[in-house]
């Protein structure tokens, strides 16, 4: 749901936005960052943060714990990073969420831009296919490598810059903070991908 001004509710959507109509704009932008708004979580989980409806990014503790996974009702699990991660056995997780992972180093030289199509067109799929979908992105800490993958996503499709999307991400989740070589890569994608210029 997003919040509009006047206090009307919508259902948020997944079309992009009219980038002649200002992706910023209330009526057509994502909901509102202000504590105040009917959209914010009011006691959040310290390990997870919702981004947009049905849009979380987690620490790998969170993305391991098949509580918090049932909990949430995580249907997708996006992991960026080398290392393995541990899938809770059916016995404690009955339904396993759909997985995918790249391997993605926390360092502002690793390759990540090669990656962001694929994982733009992979969350964009979950969460377009079916309502009930809930996707949740997760690095190590859930700091830089998966901001940066859900920048790239709201990038793609809501028509923002690099600057709209990391921002916003960081309004969403307080700690988020890509690093200085996965924001150039997020302006790199935007040329070489989006076909747009900085």
């Amino acid at each position: 749901m997003s919040y509009h001004r006047g206090g009307q509710y919508n259902q948020w959507s997944l079309t992009p936005t009219n980038p002649t109509q200002g992706a910023a704009s209330p009526s057509n932008g994502p909901p509102s960052a202000s504590p105040f708004s009917p959209t914010y979580a009011n006691q959040p989980s310290r390990n997870v943060s919702e981004i947009i409806p049905r849009l979380y990014i987690s620490d790998l503790s969170f993305a391991e714990n098949a509580t918090c996974l049932a909990q949430f009702k995580i249907t997708h699990i996006l992991s960026t990073l080398p290392e393995k991660v541990f899938q809770p056995p059916a016995a404690l997780l009955p339904v396993q969420p759909a997985r995918m992972q790249i391997k993605v180093e926390d360092l502002p030289f690793a390759e990540l831009a090669a990656h962001l199509p694929t994982t733009t067109a992979w969350i964009r799929d979950a969460l377009s296919r079916d309502p009930n979908a809930r996707v949740l992105v997760h690095c190590v800490e859930g700091i830089s490598r998966s901001s940066s993958v859900v920048a790239a996503f709201l990038m793609a499709q809501y028509n923002w810059s690099p600057t709209e999307a990391v921002q916003y991400v960081k309004s969403k989740r307080r700690i988020a903070e890509p690093n200085f070589g996965f924001i150039q890569q997020l302006h790199e994608y935007a040329k070489v991908s989006l076909g747009r210029s900085s």
